[in-house]
């Protein structure tokens, strides 16, 4: 568990993770929770009237030219023959829980001198970093809940799919929006329709929230990491609460 970033990882894992922690402690913090104050989750599956647009070919294709006439990088968006259109996505995973991936682990046989062939499937959790990202490249007709278990595949996330949901992040009027999207929604369409700026639209990976946690749905090994992980997480707290006091006391000797 990093002091600064609060990253945790298993410790066979410390070598090869690398990241930026220089960071002062609370920083992030700070931002998400100005954040939070902005965020209005909708909960609704009803899309908005612009998002209920339905294009023909040639509206599809002129809307394709001013969305790549409208980017500064190269991902485009390009129109196939049949009428679908292929682009890019770009999604921001923001959990607040661990998640889990594989770890395997060589046991030895019960013979002496004759390795066992096969290793034993285990399963570890951590917090993925605050702010990753992750580009997917996508057709028309791919459908959130298809996004969800490409960007589980791509971080070999081995939780239920159905722990986790899309949402779409709008701006408007100083207020933000979150929608959490329908698993039938295309979310490349929101994209073209949408066009490229990140402030009309922009999609999150959450936590599919659908009221109190469901704890009988987790896995033994899974509960064991929760444990321990918030165990971490109280002890750093309890240290930086002493370290306040602490600070405030010297203060207050000086004083005097």
């Amino acid at each position: 568990l990093s002091p600064d970033c609060s990253f945790t990882c298993h410790y066979r894992c410390r070598a090869l993770v690398q990241l930026d922690c220089s960071g002062p402690p609370g920083a992030g913090d700070e931002d998400d929770g100005n954040e939070q104050v902005l965020e209005k989750d909708t909960n609704v599956d009803e899309p908005s009237e612009w998002e209920k647009t339905e294009l023909d070919q040639a509206q599809v294709a002129q809307r394709i030219k001013e969305y790549n006439s409208q980017i500064n990088s190269n991902l485009f968006m390009s129109l196939n023959k049949d009428g679908s259109y292929t682009g890019f996505i770009k999604v921001q995973l923001k959990l607040v829980r661990p998640v889990s991936v594989p770890a395997t682990k060589r046991v030895p046989s019960l013979q002496a001198g004759r390795p066992h062939p096969q290793g034993v499937k285990r399963r570890t959790s951590f917090y993925l970093p605050k702010g990753t990202v992750k580009h997917l490249h996508i057709l028309s007709h791919t459908r959130a809940s298809e996004v969800i278990d490409a960007l589980l595949r791509k971080f070999t996330v081995i939780d239920n799919p159905r722990k986790f949901a899309l949402f779409e992040r709008s701006e408007k009027d100083e207020q933000v929006y979150l929608r959490k999207l329908g698993d039938d929604e295309q979310p490349l369409r929101l994209r073209l329709l949408a066009g490229p700026s990140e402030k009309v639209l922009s999609f999150i990976l959450k936590e599919n929230e659908t009221g109190e946690v469901n704890w009988d749905a987790f896995t033994l090994p899974e509960l064991h990491n929760f444990l321990l992980i918030l165990q971490r997480e109280e002890e750093e707290h309890v240290r930086r609460l002493r370290h306040r006091y602490a600070r405030c006391r010297q203060k207050m000797q000086e004083a005097l």
